[in-house]
């Protein structure tokens, strides 16, 4: 399975939701691939807690510099025994494969997806395609050549067979709501871009699910300092959120998942693992929540017409 994560602004929360959704595939003993194509910020090595690659490889081998053919292979680091975070090294045996392909230090975005580009995005996907249970592409904010690039990459006849999935990622407010539909279906757009890549468009429509990232709890337990005229604007605005999102596409039925407010987060960008749930500093349902976009992601009936 091919899974491309993308947004339209950035904030959203897109890379270190992903980089916990790739964590949380791996515990449960998939093999998992994530492939940094946010070329001009690569961090997905500092989100794994990887001191050599927190900004990218500095070697001049990542993910931008192959397919640039710079390099004939991109690096290929293993987060279970790279990781400077202790607890990400003993996983155990159960834990399957957590591979990251790290872009550039000081990478930035490519000009154009040319044809040669596109022909090593697609040899480099096919191959990890066949390794991993599921290749986890984190792309660039925007309507961004990253995004072009791997819509042609994957209309190409030798990865049209494959299982690939879109997660448009966006926070619980008006303008991340109207942002994350218009990536989606406005002018040069997903659909757009994708139809002319030669995708089908209600194919592709159909493969695209949305995440909604520190959704807020309207009325949160132990808020005693929420006056009752407060919790109740809030419930009023969260309906008018919901009426928006459903009335852009962005509804429950095209919804992968939504995580919660996260305190850690907001301070720390990092995995969020079962052990910092236990010595209090996480809450229990960030982790419940990335489970659940881990489940519903492979389960089938996630992925019905709606």
């Amino acid at each position: 399975m091919l899974v491309f994560s993308t947004s339209d602004k950035g904030g959203t929360g897109r890379s270190v939701t992903s980089c916990n959704l790739a964590y949380r595939l791996c515990t449960s003993g998939r093999n998992v691939a994530y492939v940094d194509f946010d070329f001009g910020s690569p961090t997905a090595g500092a989100l794994f807690e990887i001191s050599a690659v927190e900004r990218g490889t500095p070697h001049e081998n990542g993910v931008h510099s192959y397919l640039l053919g710079e390099t004939g292979v991109a690096a290929r680091i293993d987060v279970r025994t790279a990781s400077d975070r202790p607890a990400l090294r003993r996983l155990g045996p159960r834990a399957g494969k957590l591979l990251l392909l790290p872009g550039d230090e000081g990478g930035a975005e490519f000009l154009t997806a040319d044809d040669a580009v596109v022909a090593r995005c697609a040899e480099l996907l096919l191959a990890l395609e066949q390794e991993f249970k599921v290749v986890l592409v984190d792309l660039s904010a925007g309507r961004s050549v990253a995004l072009e690039l791997v819509l042609k990459a994957t209309a190409l006849p030798q990865l049209r067979s494959f299982t690939a999935r879109w997660l448009i990622f966006h926070r619980w407010t008006r303008q991340h709501i109207l942002a994350a539909s218009g990536l989606v279906h406005g002018p040069h757009g997903l659909k757009q871009t994708g139809k002319e890549c030669g995708h089908d468009p209600v194919e592709l429509l159909e493969s695209v699910r949305y995440v909604r990232t520190a959704v807020p709890a309207p009325t949160l337990p132990g808020s005693v300092d929420r006056r009752p005229a407060q919790t109740a604007w809030l419930m009023e605005q969260n309906a008018a959120l919901k009426r928006l999102a459903s009335a852009n596409q962005l509804g429950a039925s095209a919804l992968l998942g939504e995580t919660p407010m996260e305190p850690v987060l907001q301070w720390r960008e990092q995995v969020i693992m079962d052990m910092d749930v236990d010595a209090k500093i996480a809450n229990p349902a960030t982790t419940a929540a990335y489970a659940d976009l881990a489940r519903r992601l492979l389960d089938a009936a996630t992925w019905e017409r709606f």
